[in-house]
C-alpha cells in the first residue's frame, strides 16, 4: 500500500515559514484557543447527544476554558518551541501542560460543579482538547518539517539496523528525523525479536541478510552490536560481501560507555574488521610491568604507532610521558590530544613535548640525562618503501644511526628498558628501508651482548607487519581512491602482507619489552598473511559498490594493477630463521637469530657513514649488503644529490 502524503500548497507553506517569530506565536495561539472552544462544544456533544447554543452559565465553561489553558501553555514553553522541530520532548510539554489544565478544569466543573454544565463536561472536555493539541503540533512538525528541507521517505537512503538491542534502538531515535537515511527495519540474531516490532520497525532474523537488502532494496547496513564478538562481526560481514549495501559500525564497548548513541557515533567499516583473525587480546601484566609508575620517553610520538603507543601507555599511569618528535604539527597534535585525555580522566601525569631530532646526539644526550627515563620505546623511523629507496641516505641516518645515538645514549643515562619497534621488511630486505631496520636490529643485538652481563639498558626489539590505517597504509589509499570512483590501485595481483591494527601493534611492544633480558627479537603470530588484491576487493564490496572486471564489465570500480614499486617485494616474511621459541604470550615468539659483535659490527659502520658522507648511494648500498647478506640492493633511482653536484648554468 502507497504512504499516505498530504498536500497542502506549496505557496501556503511558504508563507507559514516565512512569518516573522511573533505572528507564528499569534498564530499558533490563536489555533489553541479555537481547538480548545471547539473541545467544550464537543464535550457538550458527546455528553447531551445534540449541539447546543451556549447560555448563562454554560458561557462560562468556555470563556473559562481559554482564560486556564493559554496562560498555563505560555508558562510550559509551548509557544516558545519551534513547530517543524517538534519531537517527543515537545509533545510530552504538551501532555503536562494538559494534564495540569484538565485537574484546574475539572475541579471547577466536576468536583465544584456550576447549576447547567453537566459534571461530565470537566472530565470529557481536558481529554479532548488534548488530543487535538498534540494531532496538531504532530500534523505541523511533519508537514513544515519535510517542506522545510527533510527529504521525503522515497528520497532517502533505506538502511537496516543488525541489533535490534540498546545501541541500535538508541541509533533508529538518533536517525528518525535523518535528511539521509530512513530505517526501515532491524536484523538480529535474538529468535525472541524475529517477528515482534521495535521502535515502530519490523525485526528479521540474521540469516535472511542477503535476501533482505535485495528485497527492501537496502542501501546501508548499520552494525549496531558494540559487544559481539570480533568472529561473529566477520560472518555478519562475510554475509554482507556482493551485496548492494554499504556498512557502517559503531564503535566497541568502551567507546560507547558514555552511554548514548547518536549518528555521529557512526562511522566507516571498522579498521578491525578488515582482519582476517581476531585481534591479539593484551596481557594486563605485561602491559604495566615497564610503564606504570614510571618515567617514559617515545620517540617518533607523533607518528602512528608513536601515537598509540603515548595513548595507551597513558592509560597504564606512567609518572611522567616524555614526547620526542622531530615534527611540529605531529608533536602539537598529540601533546594537545593527550592533555585533553588527561584532564577528562583526571590523571596526574605529567606529559613533556620535546622538539628534536634522533639523530642530534649532543640534544638527545642532554634530553635523557635531564628527564631520566626509566622505559624508552623507540618509534622513530622513516618507514615509506619507495621514498627512503629515493632518498637512502636519509633513510640510513634516521633508522640506523638515530637508534645508535638513542641506544648509547640510553647507556650513558642509565635507562633500564630500551624497545626498538622494527618491521618485517627487516626480514630478506629488498629495499634500503628494510636493511636500515635490520642494521638497526644488528645495533641492538651488539650492544645488548657488551651489557647483558652487566646492569646495564636491556635491549629488545619488536618486529611486526604492516599496520591497518598508519600513514602510508593502503587502507587509508583504498579509501580515497574508492571516494573518487577508483581505480582503486594494486601494486601486484599476488602480493600479501601480514597486518594488525594499530592498537595491537602498540600493545605487542609494549608487551614484549615487559619480557625483554636483552637482545631479542620478538615477532607477533599474525596468522595467516593477506593478499592487497582480496583487501582492495573487500572494501569496495562493503563499501556498496561493486568490481568492474573482465566478469562484471558495468561494476563500479576497477581494481588497477600498476606494477611493484622500487624496493617492494611481493612476500613479506616475520622470521630469518626458522626456530622461534615460544613466550609466556600465546601470540607473541622470540625469534634466534644471528648477532654480529659490535669490535666487527663497528668497522661495518665506519664504512657506511663514509659512504653517508660522500653522498654516494651506489656505495651505501653495496655497504648494507655487505653487513646484511641477505639484502639484495636494488638499482632504483635517487634524489640524493652528489657532494660534487654543482648547479647547471
Amino acid at each position: 500500500m502507497a504512504p499516505i502524503e498530504l498536500r497542502i500548497p506549496q505557496p501556503l507553506l511558504e508563507r507559514v515559514l516565512a512569518m516573522p517569530r511573533l505572528q507564528k506565536q499569534i498564530t499558533a495561539i490563536t489555533f489553541d484557543a479555537f481547538l480548545c472552544l471547539a473541545s467544550v462544544a464537543i464535550s457538550y456533544y458527546l455528553r447531551l447527544g445534540s449541539w447546543i447554543y451556549p447560555a448563562d452559565a454554560q458561557a462560562l465553561s468556555y470563556l473559562l476554558a481559554v482564560t486556564l489553558a493559554l496562560p498555563l501553555f505560555a508558562i510550559f514553553g509551548l509557544y516558545r518551541a519551534i513547530f517543524r522541530h517538534v519531537g517527543a520532548a515537545g509533545i510530552a510539554s504538551v501532555v503536562q501542560a494538559c494534564a495540569v489544565y484538565g485537574a484546574a478544569y475539572a475541579t471547577l466543573f466536576t468536583f465544584i460543579g456550576i447549576e447547567t454544565i453537566p459534571r461530565t463536561v470537566g472530565l470529557i472536555q481536558p481529554i479532548i482538547f488534548c488530543a487535538l493539541l498534540v494531532g496538531l503540533r504532530a500534523l505541523a512538525g511533519y508537514t513544515l518539517g519535510v517542506f522545510h528541507g527533510r527529504p521525503r521517505a522515497g528520497q532517502r537512503r533505506r538502511a537496516l539496523i543488525y541489533g535490534a538491542g540498546g545501541a541500535g534502538r538508541q541509533l533508529a531515535a538518533a536517525l528518525a528525523n535523518s535528511p539521509e537515511m530512513q530505517v526501515v527495519g532491524f536484523v538480529d540474531d535474538d529468535t525472541s525479536f524475529h517477528g515482534h516490532v521495535v521502535n515502530g520497525k519490523p525485526v528479521y532474523p540474521g540469516d535472511r541478510l542477503a535476501a533482505l537488502i535485495e528485497q527492501l532494496d537496502i542501501a546501508d547496513l548499520l552494525l549496531a552490536i558494540p559487544s559481539a564478538s570480533r568472529r561473529r562481526r566477520n560472518e555478519i560481514i562475510e554475509g554482507l560481501l556482493g551485496t548492494s549495501a554499504a556498512l557502517h559500525t559503531l564503535p566497541g564497548v568502551t567507546d560507547l560507555a558514555r552511554g548514548r548513541v547518536t549518528i555521529n557515533d557512526l562511522r566507516e567499516l571498522d579498521i578491525e574488521d578488515l582482519l582476517w583473525r581476531d585481534p591479539v587480546p593484551p596481557n594486563g601484566l605485561l602491559l604495566g610491568r615497564n610503564v606504570a609508575g614510571k618515567r617514559v620517553l617515545v620517540t617518533g610520538a607523533g607518528g602512528s604507532i608513536g601515537s598509540e603507543l603515548c595513548r595507551q601507555i597513558l592509560n597504564l599511569g606512567p609518572s611522567a610521558l616524555i614526547l620526542v618528535d622531530s615534527s611540529e604539527y605531529n608533536l602539537y597534535a598529540i601533546e594537545a590530544e593527550l592533555e585533553q585525555r588527561r584532564r577528562v580522566s583526571g590523571s596526574s601525569v605529567r606529559v613533556t613535548a620535546i622538539l628534536a631530532s634522533i639523530g642530534d646526539t649532543e640534544r638527545m644526550e642532554r634530553v635523557l640525562k635531564t628527564w631520566r627515563p626509566e622505559t624508552i620505546y623507540h618509534a622513530a623511523a622513516y618507514k615509506h618503501v619507495p621514498l627512503v629507496e629515493h632518498n637512502p641516505g636519509e633513510g640510513v641516518r634516521n633508522n640506523t644511526f638515530g637508534t645508535l645515538t638513542m641506544a648509547r645514549a640510553a647507556i650513558d643515562a642509565g635507562v633500564g628498558d630500551f624497545v626498538l619497534i622494527s618491521t618485517d621488511k627487516a626480514v630478506r630486505p629488498t629495499n634500503v628501508m628494510g636493511a636500515s631496520k635490520r642494521v638497526a636490529e644488528l645495533v641492538l643485538q651488539a650492544l645488548a651482548a657488551q651489557v647483558r652481563r652487566g646492569s646495564g639498558t636491556k635491549f629488545s626489539m619488536v618486529r611486526f607487519g604492516n599496520v591497518l590505517g598508519s600513514s602510508g597504509s593502503v587502507v587509508p589509499l583504498f579509501r580515497r581512491q574508492i571516494r573518487a570512483g577508483g581505480p582503486v590501485t594494486v601494486t601486484h595481483a599476488e602480493m600479501t602482507r601480514y597486518f594488525m591494527t594499530i592498537p595491537e601493534a602498540a600493545q605487542l611492544v609494549i608487551q614484549a619489552g615487559a619480557m625483554a633480558q636483552g637482545g631479542e627479537v620478538f615477532v607477533l603470530d599474525m596468522g595467516e598473511p593477506v593478499k592487497i588484491l582480496e583487501l582492495a576487493r573487500r572494501m569496495i564490496e562493503l563499501s556498496g559498490l561493486t568490481v568492474r572486471d573482465r566478469a562484471n564489465p558495468d561494476g563500479d570500480i576497477e581494481i588497477a594493477e600498476v606494477g611493484l614499486r622500487p624496493g617492494e617485494k611481493l612476500y613479506e616474511e616475520l622470521l630469518i630463521g626458522d626456530n622461534p621459541e615460544p613466550t609466556i604470550h600465546s601470540r607473541i615468539m622470540k625469534a634466534n637469530e644471528a648477532m654480529v659483535p659490535f669490535s666487527r659490527l663497528e668497522e661495518h659502520l665506519d664504512k657506511i657513514q663514509a659512504a653517508l658522507d660522500a653522498h654516494d648511494p651506489v656505495r651505501l648500498r653495496e655497504e648494507l649488503h655487505r653487513l646484511v647478506p641477505e639484502y639484495v640492493p636494488s638499482q632504483a633511482p635517487t634524489t640524493q644529490v652528489p657532494a660534487d653536484a654543482r648547479i647547471a648554468g
